[in-house]
């Protein structure tokens, strides 16, 4: 399934903080989505999982509206992992994964959720009370909740912040296994290298913009991450795969304009 933005725009507080973007997320295929802190990229993420309302254009999930599919189906057509998720209840690790499942119907409990903890190595936890976890424990539970839906796109939002290196590289595995498999998945990243190594795609935002949008190495340019970031950057490769470190800032930050009303 084809999850698509054309020219949207995101209000909010009165402000528009995304302007006039458009994206194609595509079955089988990993879609980076970064850019310095403020530039939409939540605010994309939301609007595309139908959390926030768009100000203006139209976001179509295989060629339909929301609105045409009914909220019921796209709770099985999208899994959303948020930032900075919480755990509001004391529950059971698989019993948290398992609300994953509520969108296809009761007793739809079911292999999904073995598969899902499997994945994030949380199988042995699965009687722990979640509000026992470490937060990288915590940050995996949330994406196993997120997988057990198997729904045909997954926006993950920040989904490495919490974690430490091991798990930040088994996450971005998994999640290019799961587009590789047929799920369009869009992932908020901070981590040039992790972006440019795991993703298909990669799209650069700035003040609520898209500047840059295209395979890793065309996007990375030194003088585009200069531009969005305000930093140098040294870049190679190890093994074929690429890496891209920041190394300086600029004399100044780039600037940043609020987006025009």
């Amino acid at each position: 399934m084809m999850l698509e933005a054309r020219h949207i725009s995101v209000n909010r507080g009165g402000t528009l903080v995304v302007r006039d973007f458009s994206l194609a997320a595509r079955p089988g295929e990993m879609l980076g989505l970064i850019g310095p802190n403020g530039a939409g990229k939540t605010s994309v993420l939301r609007a595309l999982a139908g959390l926030d309302p768009i100000a203006a254009g139209t976001i179509t999930y295989g060629g339909r509206s929301a609105d045409e599919i009914g909220r019921r189906v796209l709770g099985r057509t999208l899994a959303y992992l948020p930032q900075n998720g919480r755990i509001h209840w004391p529950l059971p690790v698989e019993e948290v994964v398992a609300l994953g499942r509520l969108p296809h119907g009761a007793g739809s409990v079911d292999d999904a959720v073995e598969r899902a903890m499997d994945a994030v190595e949380l199988a042995p936890l699965r009687r722990r009370s979640a509000g026992t976890l470490s937060g990288g424990e915590r940050a995996r539970l949330l994406l196993a909740r997120a997988l057990a839906v198997e729904a045909p796109a997954l926006l993950a939002d920040e989904p490495v912040a919490a974690l430490d290196p091991y798990h930040q590289l088994q996450v971005m595995e998994l999640l290019r296994t799961t587009a590789r498999a047929g799920t369009a998945v869009v992932a908020v990243l901070h981590d040039l290298t992790l972006a440019a190594r795991f993703c298909d795609r990669i799209a650069l935002m700035k003040d609520g913009r898209l500047i840059a949008e295209g395979p890793p190495a065309a996007v990375l340019t030194a003088d585009r991450v200069g531009e969005a970031y305000g930093v140098t950057v040294e870049r190679g490769e190890i093994g074929g795969e690429p890496f891209i470190l920041p190394w300086r800032r600029h004399n100044r930050a780039p600037d940043r304009k609020e987006p025009e009303a």
